[in-house]
């Protein structure tokens, strides 16, 4: 069941039955290019359509959005990206506590997974990551870090993530990267994007 929302004075949010739906949905408005749209944004279980008041008659584009077939779910064609890691966060003897798993075990785990970037959120370039093994998923920390470095490497729930520029948080640390998630001077700017795949790849801490 899709449901299709008027947003501000020039966007819509069609809310779908879920993280596929949204995918589905998101690929299907990006073939259709209605115009006047500006922008398409996947959340979890939504989309937002940006679009021109102007050019645009919302009205008309909520009743074609609502009549759109989304197809098939489909994997993102481009190869997995890889994420080189460094397991060496400050809350990985707590995770394989957590989890009743060794150190060792938890970084297999981690690692071993293909994960697809469910949407982007919380930052510019945060992408969460779904296909987190069951037995990794614990709870957030109690108590948020007031900064968390650029490049960590967290899991949250069913999540896991990389923090593409210090911010707060309260996911838990499994070690860091050096790769960039976002760099304005680069087109586009996030390296990860709805429906993409992404590989953790276990780099030696130094």
């Amino acid at each position: 069941m899709r449901t299709v929302r008027r947003a501000g004075d020039g966007g819509l949010l069609v809310e779908t039955a879920g993280l596929d739906d949204a995918h589905r949905l998101h690929r299907a408005l990006r073939a259709a290019a209605f115009p006047g749209v500006t922008d398409i944004v996947p959340g979890e279980r939504t989309v937002l359509l940006v679009a021109e008041p102007d050019v645009c008659d919302l009205d008309r584009l909520a009743s074609r959005v609502a009549a759109l077939e989304a197809g098939a779910a489909e994997a993102e064609d481009a190869p997995p990206v890889e994420i080189p890691v460094r397991y060496d966060g400050e809350d990985l003897g707590e995770v394989a506590e957590l989890a009743g798993l060794s150190v060792r075990e938890v970084v297999e785990r981690h690692a071993a997974a293909e994960y697809s970037v469910a949407y982007l959120g919380f930052s510019p370039g945060f992408g969460y990551l779904t296909g987190l093994d069951a037995a990794l998923r614990v709870p957030r920390r109690a108590s948020p870090r007031t900064s968390v470095p650029t490049g960590s490497v967290a899991i949250a729930g069913s999540y896991t993530a990389v923090y593409p520029s210090p911010s707060p948080g309260g996911w838990r640390l499994l070690g860091r990267t050096d790769l960039t998630m976002w760099d304005v001077r680069r087109d586009p700017p996030s390296l990860l994007r709805p429906g993409l795949r992404v590989r953790f790849v276990p780099e030696r801490s130094r």
